[in-house]
């Protein structure tokens, strides 16, 4: 076969997707589409504990080869847990973060050989963030109820596995410390999947009453941006490409991924 033959046989294939390699990479899954999630049913001896906003901390870092860019939505979280202190397996929770207090601090550098420069806000970068959220109304593309809706990152937890203290109720000591793995789901920008996180819990106690639950991770819970339609969009908030478009281009060393989320929080007993 000459060479020109093979160049058009194998243009033929490759647009017909039938050529290895010729193929773009494909998107990422996205995640399904899901409304506001519901609280879990509590377990009838379950005891309800209220998370203390203003002194919660929700973080992230999504470290790239040319920037890093930090999340901190500290005083954003919301929420109850339903926590049954003699069997914390039968626990439950729903928790969100206020996106609308998210602000992003970010990191520079001109090479992967340079140190990176002054942490810094960034006024763009907090821009960017509003409208691939979609959490800013825009006529024709975001409506208010829509914007609303995504202002709202949850966490849904269904119950606690690998509890290394399963009865506190039946320990003694004013602290009581333990470990354990929430599963349940994560909703972000008007989609959901299943989710579990890793967390070090701290019940404290007055005499025999229980009185606050101190919760943080001790593992960051990973949410892949794209998986959640989290993709570049412009200043007037249309579309613009797919974030692995934009890691393959303009944002290529610039953006992770991955928002790895780190939750540090009290739950005071209601």
């Amino acid at each position: 076969m000459s060479d020109a033959k093979y160049r058009f046989l194998a243009g033929v294939l490759c647009l017909g997707g039938t050529l290895i390699g010729c193929k773009e990479k494909p998107a990422a899954q996205l995640a399904p589409t899901a409304s506001a999630l519901q609280a879990a049913e509590a377990a009838p001896s379950a005891a309800r504990f209220s998370v203390d906003s203003a002194s919660s901390k929700v973080t992230f870092l999504m470290d790239s080869p040319l920037e890093k860019i930090d999340g901190d939505a500290s005083g954003g979280l919301s929420g109850d847990l339903f926590v049954d202190l003699a069997d914390l397996s039968k626990s439950t929770a729903l928790v969100k973060v206020d996106l609308q207090k998210l602000v992003l601090y970010q990191q520079k550098r001109g090479d992967e050989k340079t140190a990176y420069g002054e942490r810094k806000k960034s006024d763009l970068q907090n821009e960017h963030a509003r409208n691939w959220l979609q959490i800013v109304a825009r006529d024709g593309d975001v409506t208010a109820e829509q914007a609303e809706a995504n202002r709202w990152a949850e966490f849904k937890i269904d119950k606690l596995e690998a509890v290394s203290l399963p009865n506190v109720a039946a320990a003694s000591g004013n602290e009581r410390k333990l470990s354990a793995t929430a599963t349940g789901e994560f909703r972000l920008h008007g989609r959901k999947q299943a989710k579990s996180a890793k967390l070090e819990i701290v019940v404290t106690y007055q005499g025999d009453k229980a009185q606050s639950l101190h919760v943080k991770t001790t593992e960051p819970l990973n949410v892949g941006l794209e998986e959640f339609e989290v993709n570049p969009r412009d200043g007037a908030g249309k579309f613009v490409k797919t974030l692995t478009e934009a890691l393959s281009d303009s944002l290529k060393g610039k953006v992770a991924q991955q928002a790895p989320i780190v939750l540090d929080f009290t739950a005071t007993a209601k």
